[in-house]
């Protein structure tokens, strides 16, 4: 008999945005599939009435995409498993509970949620873990009448068995062993008629053939209940591992007090797709090439060993080293497209840079830009009117003196089409070498120095050193370098 396709998936509930670890999740299910040549499924786990909404599941769909997580079975993209939207799925779910109201293996359950509480408070006061006490397990049907009668509705439980032992071996963890007496009968239909989690995405994943799910460490006491139901329905349960939590660099749980973002907040800022996923890809995971890597370079080194226990930290400059190494890659048209990325107001990068001279500004700039924030500062330093000074560039302007201009006139006056010939005939007529001598350049030419980097309001260490002088020299022409080491000899000569 050949083997099952591997089939893993992302559930969602579109109850917001995607965030950083519920990514993760689509990602290591997504490459996991890519690596085998199986199936990555997305069904949309949408039975909260109070909490999801249309327009949720319509962004994380167009977010998966983005990111460039296809699925194979799902919303708009078919398969013979669906619906897959769990809202659409009722019929499915109320054949299941027939089979175990058949078993004797459910039972409605009328208790309030005060009684419930009130429940667990005594069971902690008693040192014992809180579980349901079985109150209503066993009502008998007069009983269970009497309450309809009164108008009560009734959640459904599912009643554990005694003394067992529940085992697994989870992918990430390894073998597992749960006393059925320590669950306590659960809930598998709210009171409203909607499934509980654990029924409906224990019987979806059976029902659609997933064998493979990977999924948040907080879900490992769900795994015990859901392979009891299984076997209960005499369901095929999928093998389950759950990988670490994301947490903050400092350890502390993560959020958006933490540098926690949503998938749009980070598209929306510029961050590239190959980013956030080399990004993610290595959080709880490692490869063995710390290389950047496109989809199919992350699948072919995804590896279940290779997943940790511990807490996976997210650390903010790790996705600027990986936005970094994604630029890196990018060809410059598409360079272009990503710097003028919602930015067409009418002094917008697009109306600064010549069309002639796109090609060039991307090939000067791109090893000093890490958003799209960046590539418009650098438009407008380059194209804007000269003698807009940082303060650090200003004193570094005075410092150099009118000595210094009137030399780097005079020596761009008499041949300045090549850059590193005229750096070093003005060194040699100021009297001056290295930083003395490209520092004021730089002002003169930028308006910035590596000092006033927080002038973007960004990172520093992005601008330590800027770009090339030599190709801002091509890149400005002769004209706008005049201009330029013009104004730094006027704001020198009003001292």
């Amino acid at each position: 008999m050949m083997p099952p396709t591997t089939k893993t998936r992302f559930a969602p509930s579109p109850t917001g945005e995607l965030h950083l670890g519920n990514v993760r999740t689509a990602l290591f299910n997504a490459l996991l599939a890519r690596r085998a040549g199986g199936i990555f499924v997305l069904r949309i786990e949408d039975t909260d009435r109070e909490r999801s909404r249309d327009r949720y599941a319509t962004a994380l769909q167009g977010d998966l995409r983005w990111l460039g997580l296809e699925w194979q079975e799902g919303p708009n993209a078919g398969g013979g498993a669906g619906p897959y939207l769990q809202s659409q799925r009722g019929d499915i779910y109320s054949r299941y509970y027939g089979v175990l109201r058949d078993k004797g293996l459910s039972y409605p359950c009328f208790c309030s949620p005060q009684e419930l509480e009130s429940a667990r408070r005594a069971q902690r006061r008693a040192g014992q873990p809180p579980r349901y006490p079985g109150t209503c397990a066993r009502l008998d049907a007069a009983q269970v009448q009497a309450r309809l009668d009164q108008g009560l509705k009734p959640t459904l439980r599912f009643r554990v068995p005694a003394g067992r032992a529940v085992e697994f071996h989870d992918l990430v963890r390894g073998p597992q062993r749960i006393a059925s007496d320590a669950i306590g009968d659960f809930i598998i239909r709210r009171a409203d008629g909607t499934p509980a989690f654990f029924f409906s995405n224990a019987v979806d994943d059976a029902l659609m053939g997933v064998t493979h799910v990977l999924r948040g460490e907080d879900h490992l006491t769900n795994t015990p209940r859901q392979l009891l139901l299984l076997q209960a329905l005499e369901l095929t349960a999928p093998a389950y591992g759950h990988i670490s939590m994301i947490v903050a660099a400092d350890g502390s749980p993560l959020s958006k007090r933490q540098g926690s973002r949503s998938v749009a907040e980070l598209r929306r800022a510029g961050f590239l797709p190959g980013a956030i996923l080399n990004h993610l890809a290595r959080l709880g995971h490692s490869y063995q090439q710390g290389a950047y890597m496109d989809l199919d370079g992350l699948a072919a080194g995804f590896e279940l060993d290779h997943l940790g226990r511990a807490p996976a930290r997210h650390d903010e400059t790790q996705l600027e080293h990986w936005q970094k190494q994604a630029l890196a890659a990018a060809g410059e048209d598409d360079l272009w497209q990503w710097m003028k990325q919602d930015d067409d107001a009418p002094d917008g990068i697009d109306a600064r840079v010549p069309a002639g001279q796109i090609h060039a500004f991307v090939a000067a700039v791109r090893d000093n830009v890490l958003l799209p924030a960046d590539a418009r500062l650098w438009a407008l330093r380059l194209y804007g009117s000269p003698g807009d000074y940082d303060p650090e560039a200003d004193m570094a302007i005075r410092a150099a003196g009118a000595g210094f201009y009137r030399a780097a006139l005079s020596e761009e006056a008499q041949d300045g089409r090549d850059f590193r010939a005229f750096a070093k005939r003005l060194g040699a007529a100021a009297g001056v070498k290295g930083r003395q001598l490209f520092m004021p350049l730089r002002a003169a030419l930028t308006g910035i120095t590596p000092q006033s980097a927080g002038a973007a309001g960004r990172d520093a260490v992005r601008w330590q050193h800027g770009p090339e002088l030599a190709r801002l020299w091509e890149l400005l022409g002769p004209q706008r370098v005049r201009e330029r080491l013009q104004a730094a000899l006027r704001l020198c000569e009003t001292d």
